[in-house]
């Protein structure tokens, strides 16, 4: 193969696999390095190689990192101790190096890192300074070898083993990214597989997963079963990325309109809540500073193409789409629909609206198992007591009676606190009082 057909090929291998042509040239001089160090090289050496694209030129060198005495482990009698390298022919499993960094045993002493001297991947301080004016710790110098192009059978698998994986390792980072710009987003998704509650999806380049805690209540799956599904999360992991799915999350409706709403897409119409009981219910609250433009009848659509659309997708789950509204008053009233509201009275510091219906819509405001006042709760933020009438009109006439029964217990309580002084005397005792008076008088005489 010829350097022009090179080119073309390591062209495709990135184009397919989207990955930069620059990841393909590292990944060659990787497995180069790999394959150099398998023949040629020795135990702790770090190969590192120079693929030039333009002239096809391989440059093999060895990199070393400098050190002082400082930096290394010593034994009880103070001499610097050394990792010795066995030639390669005697090794039987070979250090294979993937990158340019030079590795290092480091040891704990102290609280200190050291590391152990290897000749053939450390440098003193001082040798270096010879090579290399200005060397200084840390630093890494390196030194060209002799190029070798004829590798063993060997060493040829050794190459390739790194460029399968560094290639692997490319896709899922590329498909990690990519995957990762997608959160937020609706696709389609086709059913791969069914594991239990969890459900596997092809999503295209990808697969993903929809948890049971993500499904539509009651939704039934089946293998090559295509649906629109939610981007919840993306997370890196050993396969690339772990692709969180959803059909339960609210946003999902409001992704949905604007595929099916032009006005929404282009941003005329305004999506300003959302609240949704997957599977069940969900209320749309939308706006429009447009002049002429029905934010509501643009979202349903003519004859409601539109919202039939979402609803055909979502299983059949009701939608409700009212129109937001800055008045409080107006927006909650709109928010309990389809139920025809007589009057709003909203308290602002607690933030609560006390709704007034007629009789025979308060099951209607309320909804089954309170469903539907529970729903304009959460579209609007606010606390909703919903009464009628009726309602309103017995709780004042309990109020009233409570009230009156309270005067005739503080009357009552008045009468019993009078004094006994104060309290009149009888008939009788008046009587006795005034025999007792008169004996007492008759006792006196006949002492005296």
């Amino acid at each position: 193969m010829d350097q022009k057909q090179f080119l073309s090929a390591m062209s495709q291998i990135a184009e397919e696999k989207g990955i930069a042509q620059e990841q393909i040239v590292e990944t060659l001089e990787m497995a180069i390095a790999a394959a150099y160090k398998k023949d040629y090289g020795k135990k702790g050496q770090n190969i590192k190689v120079k693929f030039d694209i333009k002239t096809g030129e391989i440059k093999v060198f060895q990199v070393f990192l400098v050190v002082d005495e400082n930096m290394l482990k010593k034994d009880e009698q103070g001499n610097i101790e050394e990792e010795i390298p066995a030639l390669i022919e005697n090794e039987t499993s070979p250090q294979i190096v993937l990158g340019g960094d030079v590795g290092q045993e480091e040891i704990e002493e102290g609280g200190d890192k050291k590391i152990r001297f290897n000749p053939y991947k450390h440098l003193m301080v001082e040798e270096a300074q010879k090579i290399k004016k200005g060397a200084n710790v840390g630093d890494e110098i390196q030194i060209k070898l002799e190029t070798h192009t004829n590798f063993g059978r060997i060493a040829a698998q050794t190459a390739k083993q790194v460029i399968i994986q560094r290639l692997r390792e490319a896709e899922r980072e590329v498909m990690f990214e990519e995957y990762k710009d997608k959160e937020g987003e609706v696709v389609s998704a086709i059913v791969q597989r069914i594991e239990g509650r969890n459900i596997f999806m092809d999503i295209g380049k990808a697969s993903g997963i929809l948890y049971a805690e993500e499904q539509i209540p009651g939704e039934r799956f089946f293998i090559g079963q295509r649906l629109r599904v939610y981007i919840l999360k993306v997370e890196k992991s050993s396969k690339g990325a772990d692709i969180i799915l959803s059909r339960a999350y609210p946003k999902l409706v409001s992704k949905l309109f604007s595929i099916e709403v032009p006005e929404i897409s282009m941003g005329t119409v305004q999506i300003k809540s959302i609240a949704r009981e997957p599977g069940s219910r969900t209320k749309i609250a939308v706006f429009t500073e447009e002049e002429g433009v029905d934010p509501v009848g643009s979202c349903v659509g003519q004859k409601g193409s539109r919202v039939q659309t979402v609803i055909t997708e979502l299983g059949g789950e009701k939608i409700d789409i009212i129109e937001w509204s800055e008045n409080m008053e107006k927006y909650v009233s709109n928010a309990l629909s389809p139920a025809k509201i007589i009057s709003v009275k909203i308290d602002e510091k607690n933030r609560g609206a006390l709704v007034l219906v007629p009789e025979d819509q308060i099951s209607l405001a309320i909804g089954q198992r309170g469903q539907n006042v529970r729903l304009a709760a959460k579209l609007t933020g606010w606390k909703i007591d919903v009464k009628s009438e009726k309602m309103l009109e017995d709780e004042k006439k309990i109020l009233n009676e409570n009230q009156e029964e309270n005067t005739e217990e503080i009357k009552k309580s008045k009468k019993s606190t009078t004094t006994p002084q104060e309290a009149p005397i009888s008939e009788e005792e008046q009587t006795d009082l005034s025999q007792s008076e008169n004996l007492s008088e008759e006792n006196n005489d006949k002492k005296n």
